[in-house]
């Protein structure tokens, strides 16, 4: 289900928690121009209505070991049910890959994968994606510098 947001009030909410999530409710009433009260029942709705769906703290990549970000897309060899579950699945288990999409076009699947390196990105392909017998083939892009990354 789809929520629409209510007005351009909102529209400035969203945008000062996208760029800051931990900002006070008087902080947030101040910048966008409502009593305290007021911007705490716009923003209790816009929850309640899952158009904020949560809130996270983004992490260093580095942190974790990750410093290298590749761009894998999948194809797989048929896009029967069981091959497509079979993928999906074993996605779902993978640390590496941090983002999962269904794409049309030449791909079934873009994978965004971190790694601690090539070689560990090697391990990670022919370990995993490679032994599963519903991929078809696989391309990867190496990410060389992120010029934007929006979060939300």
């Amino acid at each position: 289900m789809s929520q629409k947001i209510a007005d351009e009030i909102d529209r400035r909410i969203l945008r000062e928690l996208a760029a800051d999530a931990r900002i006070t409710n008087n902080e947030l009433a101040e910048r966008v121009g409502l009593s305290a009260s007021a911007c705490l029942r716009r923003l209790r709705r816009l929850e309640e209505t899952a158009i904020i769906r949560g809130y996270a703290a983004i992490i260093d990549p580095a942190v974790e070991g990750w410093t290298m970000t590749a761009i894998a897309s999948i194809r797989l060899s048929r896009q029967h049910d069981d091959e497509i579950r079979m993928f999906e699945e074993a996605v779902q288990g993978w640390d590496e890959v941090i983002e999962c999409q269904l794409v049309t076009g030449a791909r079934d699947y873009v994978l965004t994968v971190m790694s601690a390196g090539l070689d560990h990105y090697e391990r990670f392909i022919k370990d995993k994606i490679a032994k599963l017998k519903c991929v078809d083939t696989i391309e990867t892009s190496f990410v060389m510098n992120t010029i934007k990354a929006r979060r939300s």
